[in-house]
């Protein structure tokens, strides 16, 4: 992957790209219910300016963030929709205030971590670049969320390149979040980029492949559009599998979305 300075540029365009899509609504704009059940695009929000605040904490003070982590557990599994629902209760302009706050100390908390040093997280540690990967995968999904709510279709970018890349990565993660076996070789996948090019990773001669546009791969890992929704193809009884619980974001089990179409042309495919 590209080093940190690039992927902090790619998170802050990215943002910024969010940023403007809701720095002009009213309230009823910020109460837009999205398309994660219960979510407005306040919690959209306020998801994102919570955790980069913790990204940033993580990264210049983690005894401070082990005491983040620590009442986490006392409610690990509504912890981050308390988060959410607080933040969402805030007037919309003094929720973007706080991530704009939160992502710009985020940004330079980033760059100044020195090489080979390890973040923690509530899951394993993981460098600067991940760290700023990570964040560039989730405010990429959720403003795609904040995106579907208000109607508005974002042009797609080669920064979803991190994103693809986190899918590529996690392939054997959503195997053991579904208590399934991951394959024991790994997959040819075979992008093409919004600019046209080619991104490809595994090697050449395995024997599960999965081609198809990146944006396509994107909404598969991250369980913004159901596979059938997307023009992917997949050769291989594993990479087939796969397609079915893809997911590059941490937790349990995404319950995924449900399929917009039906039509055979809208289909994901298989081969082999």
């Amino acid at each position: 992957m590209s080093n940190v300075q690039e992927v902090v540029a790619d998170l802050t365009a990215e943002s910024r790209v969010l940023d403007e899509l809701v720095a002009g609504l009213d309230a009823a704009g910020w109460a837009t219910a999205t398309p994660a059940p219960g979510w407005t695009v306040a919690h959209q929000i306020a998801h994102l300016s919570w955790t980069d605040t913790q990204s940033g904490i993580a990264a210049t003070d983690p005894a401070a963030f082990a005491a983040v982590v620590a009442e986490a557990l006392e409610n690990p599994t509504g912890f981050v929709d308390e988060a959410a629902e607080q933040g969402a209760r805030l007037p919309g302009a003094e929720l973007l205030a706080q991530w704009r706050t939160a992502r710009e100390a985020l940004a330079a908390a980033l760059l100044a971590v020195p090489d080979g040093t390890k973040i923690p997280w509530f899951g394993p540690p993981m460098s600067a670049t991940s760290m700023a990967t990570a964040r560039l995968m989730e405010t990429w999904a959720h403003g795609l969320d904040v995106a579907d709510a208000l109607g508005v279709t974002l042009e797609p970018t080669d920064r979803i390149k991190a994103v693809a890349h986190i899918g590529v990565r996690t392939r054997d993660f959503a195997y053991a979040v579904n208590g399934k076996q991951p394959p024991a070789q790994p997959f040819r996948v075979e992008l093409v980029a919004p600019s046209g090019a080619l991104w490809t990773w595994g090697p050449d001669d395995a024997t599960d492949i999965v081609r198809g546009p990146a944006l396509d791969f994107c909404l598969l890992v991250t369980q913004r559009r159901a596979p059938a929704d997307l023009a992917l193809h997949f050769v291989g009884d594993d990479a087939r599998e796969w397609s079915t619980i893809a997911q590059c974001f941490a937790g349990p089990p995404g319950a995924g979305r449900e399929p917009a179409t039906t039509t055979p042309d809208a289909t994901t495919t298989a081969e082999g």
